[in-house]
């Protein structure tokens, strides 16, 4: 089956309960990674400021800049994959007000991106709408938003209680009101997410949300087992990449130190004997 370039108005359309199969989400922040994820055959690529955390090792997703999510989106975008590129709008491109953001979301756009996602309900609203006014369109992401580490005080479950709950739903109405063609939820009870899901026209895609969102999406790095950190309760992991290249890098150092590397088949040599003696 040949696979056809993933658009947003086809992720827009992608809600389960009208027959459609569930959205494939994957992070990436490089050409190698995108090429992987695409010939996956995952629908969305998200160029996530996570790239703080599983590429640069930092503590939190705060140190990234607009520039920085410049960088690996352009880096995404010459893998020239059929999946949707969605890039995060790192911490401060959007909280000090519409103008800038329209410009930071324009710089991801002009970058390779075909969307942009923003954390945070009805605080955001405004730029959404100004965002999407200026015809960049937009993924809303509630729940456990990261961008808000200190807020709550460390990486935690949101929405446990009722009020909690009730408050992410309407939330949530307001980012779709607002224009978001898709919501990211993450971190949040199975019940709330479903609730969420039910209510909106747009598609949800869960991160730790439970099996009733529109989709789901995991970390590249989570997902093939690539860094030594503990991954959360919410991540499987489907291969061991970290292992099999310890392994693989360990076989090199070997044979370096031994000298089987390199040996003949590795060595370019003067076959047609040309080069006279250089000393």
């Amino acid at each position: 089956m040949i696979r056809e370039r993933v658009t947003v108005p086809s992720i827009r359309n992608s809600k389960v309960r009208l027959g459609h199969e569930p959205i494939s989400m994957i992070t990436a922040y490089d050409f190698p990674g995108a090429r992987m994820v695409d010939q996956a055959g995952a629908d969305m690529i998200l160029v996530g400021d996570s790239l703080a955390m599983v590429v640069l090792g930092h503590k939190d997703t705060l140190s990234v800049t607009i520039d920085d999510m410049v960088h690996h989106t352009k880096a995404v975008a010459a893998a020239d994959p059929l999946a949707l590129i969605v890039t995060d709008m790192p911490w401060m491109s959007y909280h000090t007000g519409t103008k800038d953001a329209v410009v930071g979301a324009s710089k991801l756009i002009r970058a390779g991106a075909s969307a942009v996602k923003i954390e945070g309900g009805a605080i955001r609203a405004k730029v959404i709408k100004a965002i999407v006014e200026a015809e960049i369109p937009v993924v809303g992401h509630l729940g456990l938003t990261p961008q808000s580490v200190n807020k709550f005080g460390g990486f935690r479950v949101q929405a446990k209680s009722n009020e909690q709950a009730q408050a992410l739903l309407e939330d949530a109405k307001t980012v779709e009101a607002a224009g978001a063609f898709c919501l990211v939820l993450e971190a949040i009870p199975d019940v709330v997410a479903k609730a969420v899901t039910n209510t909106l026209s747009i598609p949800t895609i869960g991160i730790g949300a439970g099996a009733q969102c529109d989709g789901q999406v995991l970390v590249f790095h989570d997902i093939l087992g690539y860094g030594s950190k503990k991954p959360p309760k919410f991540v499987k992991r489907y291969a061991n990449l970290e292992e099999l290249g310890i392994e693989g890098l360990a076989r090199y150092v070997k044979d370096v130190r031994t000298g089987h590397f390199p040996d003949d088949t590795q060595t370019y040599h003067d076959s047609d004997g040309v080069i006279s003696k250089l000393y």
